[in-house]
């Protein structure tokens, strides 16, 4: 998968299969955080008619990933062909598989409360595991790429994902993670920085804006238009602005930062908001995520 695309011009295809509970739902939102366009349990048969539309289209689509699995109809029969189809019509396609620990599957699988797409009434979920690992095993020998996500946390497999393709026009700037939380609550686990938001003039002690989030208009424009905080925000976009190249030439393809205040609700989530959209601005690929604003 190290190997770039050949066929300039062209759609650059990326198909994601492999074990049911590895996985694949998580993987198509870290491509879509790289910017492609992703289609969830496409039928094989219809592989080569969707590569065909992205070209087609008014706007190319230049990056799309494909997640095909079991759950396609008869999907061991009509993969073969639809690849062989594929490269047949000068499509270049990079497949991606994913797999974990039977035992961890197991786990998944009873965390979700649903059924393997193989299960039947007369066959265990051991069983259905093990006969699509079976009949996988071929498949998987193909690929360009093999993933184990038994012990992989999100932002490990996010870093994975991003990994596989670092030429990706929309891949330039760097992915920023950035969550608002409640110091009460915890620190976020996956933080690589924090920043303390709790020496600002606090919502939560102002009339009317005690029960608004910090995602409301009012409570954004009482907490950016703090002198405290026109000094803070700042410094920390200015920071960020100096650290963030250095972090990406040391191999780093995402950066979580962690912005808390006492509840997570107020001055934590407007801090958040408007580093996201500082960070945006500078070309990078940021992310926002309020943990504890409905706590």
């Amino acid at each position: 998968m190290e190997e770039k695309f050949a066929g300039h011009g062209r759609t650059r295809l990326v198909i994601v299969t492999g074990l049911s509970g590895a996985g694949k739902s998580e993987v198509i939102r870290c491509f879509e955080d790289l910017g492609f366009y992703c289609v969830d349990n496409l039928p094989p048969a219809l592989l080569v008619r969707f590569a065909e539309l992205c070209e087609r289209s008014a706007r190319p689509i230049p990056n799309a990933v494909l997640v095909t699995d079991v759950r396609g109809g008869d999907f061991f029969d009509d993969l073969e062909a639809a690849l062989s189809e594929l490269r047949g019509a000068g499509f270049d396609y990079r497949i991606l598989f994913l797999e974990a620990a039977e035992e961890v599957l197991v786990s998944r699988f009873k965390e979700v409360r649903r059924p393997h797409p193989l299960m039947s009434k007369h066959r265990s979920l051991l069983e259905c595991l093990r006969e699509e690992r079976a009949r996988l095993q071929d498949l998987r020998g193909r690929a360009d790429k093999v993933i184990d996500t038994s012990m992989l946390k999100p932002q490990e497999l996010k870093e994975e994902v991003a990994s596989i393709f670092p030429d990706t026009p929309e891949s330039e700037g760097m992915l920023v993670n950035i969550i608002s939380f409640g110091f009460k609550y915890g620190l976020p686990a996956d933080a690589d920085m924090v920043f303390d938001a709790r020496f600002l003039p606090n919502p939560h002690y102002v009339e009317g804006l005690r029960e608004l989030p910090g995602t409301d208009i009012r409570v954004s424009e009482f907490v950016l238009g703090q002198p405290e905080t026109q000094e803070f925000l700042p410094r920390v976009e200015s920071l960020l602005e100096s650290t963030l190249p250095k972090h990406r030439e040391e191999g780093r393809p995402i950066l979580t930062i962690a912005i808390g205040c006492t509840g997570g609700r107020h001055r934590a989530v407007v801090l958040a908001q408007a580093l996201t959209s500082s960070l945006r601005s500078q070309g990078h690929r940021a992310f926002v995520e309020h943990r504890d604003i409905d706590k």
